[in-house]
């Protein structure tokens, strides 16, 4: 019996030993899991924050495009992207706010049409068992483009003379070319016109 008392009063230390690592282990693994958790949340504010961005300056080339689209010489610039202004910064601030973020930076580019963002985690990834993570904040970023899709030959000549300048009989408007779709538009008729994702693609880059 005492040999037997003597082996479990030997094997309740190793016992102790073994379940302290263990437990260590398990809030090892939580800590990653939790810094993890705020690396991917915030990298999901910095791409919604870039694609709102661009999205917003998408949106307003489309519509200079429809207010314009009874002039072909505007179409050039417009679908090409450069009359575009890029100041869709403020969409992206509000996007980071809705996921719990704050943008440190956006920065916009007009040679590709783009947005680069930023962003901070509102919240520290907490207390764990690593040193120094109750004051750490999770950083992100993200680039969001704006692709041109469309193309177009501009016209020539005009419809028939009617007299009157202001009339879409005198206009001739060329054929849209895009991605996904070709737009023989009617000058007379123009009930159904490209919507924004038609003209452009917003995409994240790399």
């Amino acid at each position: 019996m005492r040999l037997r008392h003597d082996d479990a009063g030997q094997a309740f230390p190793i016992y102790i030993t073994v379940v302290g690592g263990l437990l260590f282990l398990a809030f090892a693994y939580l800590a990653v899991g939790q810094a993890a958790a705020s690396r991917n949340s915030t990298q999901t504010a910095a791409d919604a924050a870039a694609l709102a961005a661009a999205q917003d300056t998408r949106d307003v080339l489309a519509g200079e495009w429809v207010r314009d689209v009874l002039d072909p010489t505007k179409w050039g610039d417009l679908l090409d992207g450069d009359a575009a202004v890029l100041d869709g910064c403020a969409r992206a601030y509000q996007l980071a706010g809705r996921n719990g973020s704050h943008v440190l930076d956006c920065a916009p580019r007009l040679t590709d049409l783009s947005y680069t963002v930023r962003v901070q985690k509102n919240d520290p990834v907490g207390d764990t068992i690593v040193p120094g993570t109750e004051g750490t904040y999770a950083k992100a970023s993200a680039k969001a483009v704006i692709e041109p899709l469309c193309t177009f030959v501009p016209p020539t000549g005009g419809g028939e003379d009617t007299g009157d300048p202001g009339d879409p009989a005198d206009i001739v408007l060329p054929k849209l070319t895009c991605k996904d779709r070709n737009w023989d538009l009617d000058p007379e008729h123009l009930t159904e016109l490209p919507k924004p994702k038609d003209l452009f693609d917003v995409h994240l880059a790399d």
